[in-house]
């Protein structure tokens, strides 16, 4: 009898000590409660700027939030568009502090992320969770503020131009782009092959059926329509410059081949030596030599459409620019139009 009162006995202290080892994986604490974000309040704001990258764009100080144990805790700041409850909550930083500040550059990035338009004001709620242990247990959240953000944006507003050069598959078609934020005149350089639309990004900035899409209003005469009345736009296969303007719904496609011209190509200034277009890089190409002095690019032998320097700087040839500078050699020269509005061109010595 003796014998079985010591089995329950080690039996029962056995389970006592596993019991032990087991809750030293817990935390010993209990919530008492949310806590508050102290700085900004709900309401303040601020606009962003692409000059200003690296600028504070949020700064924030909170109260400690008590566990009742001394022990580190982890405060995730996190926003989402206002009205979305954090549905998808974005996380902008983590930090054992009770304070965090998050650059212009990175607040801009989650604001496109949460779907506020660019260069207009909008809501940001934001709060800060609080975890402890590194499984991140015993959550808890901040109060909520909705902070006002005007973000910028640095890409240009863009239609795609899906149609039968490319399947009619608007992931994948080329794109025309607008001279800058809010304006409606897109433009660029593309290879077309029958009939082809002209259509909009979703809220995403992604380009898939469903949106608007124009066509041609059935006359051929370069007049957009959209609404279910429009039929598809038609070119022969060939190179074109494209243009498209949302607000007086008219659009043009002008065959172009392009040549470099100069004193310092093949042909000197009185005529345009030819590129080749590489339809697997979308650039036009060709190997000559060239002597020491100046050129351009120009479309169709002529004046009328021709690419020079950058004076302005913003990453593109000009239309009408100043005359480029080659060194003499041979070179293998490449005019890339397939990013619109950014027309770049290469001299690669063979």
């Amino acid at each position: 009898m003796k014998k079985i009162v010591k089995c329950i006995l080690a039996i029962t202290l056995f389970a006592g000590f596993a019991s032990c080892e087991d809750e030293q994986d817990l935390v010993y604490s209990s919530p008492e409660g949310s806590f508050d974000i102290l700085s900004p309040v709900s309401g303040e704001g601020i606009v962003l700027s692409p000059d200003t990258p690296t600028n504070p764009g949020l700064s924030l100080t909170w109260s400690a939030m008590n566990y009742g144990a001394d022990t580190q805790v982890t405060y995730d700041v996190q926003v989402d568009k206002s009205g979305d409850d954090f549905d998808t909550p974005i996380t902008l930083t983590s930090t054992t502090n009770t304070y965090a500040s998050v650059t212009s550059d990175a607040l801009n990035g989650a604001t496109a992320a949460a779907g506020l338009a660019p260069f207009s004001q909008g809501g940001l709620e934001v709060r800060v969770r609080a975890t402890v242990g590194t499984t991140g247990s015993q959550e808890s959240f901040s109060t909520v503020i909705t902070y006002l953000v005007t973000p910028y944006s640095t890409d240009l507003p863009k239609l795609a131009v899906p149609g039968n050069h490319q399947g009619w598959n608007p992931p994948t078609a080329p794109t025309i782009a607008s001279s800058a934020f809010g304006e409606t005149d897109y433009e660029g350089f593309l290879w077309l092959d029958g009939g082809f639309k002209f259509l909009s990004p979703d809220a995403a900035g992604n380009f898939n059926w469903g949106t608007t899409d124009w066509g041609d209003d059935g006359t051929f005469s370069g007049v957009m329509a959209d609404g279910g009345g429009e039929t598809d736009a038609q070119a022969a296969a060939g190179y074109y410059r494209v243009r498209a303007n949302t607000t007086t719904l008219l659009y043009t496609v002008e065959p172009m081949s392009w040549g470099i011209v100069g004193a310092a190509t093949p042909g000197g200034w009185g005529g345009s030596t030819p590129l080749t277009y590489n339809a697997t890089n979308k650039t036009w190409e060709g190997d000559m030599t060239l002597t020491a002095g100046e050129f351009k690019f120009r479309a169709n032998d002529a004046w009328t459409v021709n690419f020079g320097g950058d004076p302005d700087g913003d990453g593109s040839m000009n239309y009408d620019g100043p005359n480029l500078v080659a060194e003499g050699g041979n070179f293998h020269v490449v005019l890339d139009l397939s990013n619109p509005r950014k027309y770049t061109y290469s001299l690669n010595a063979n």
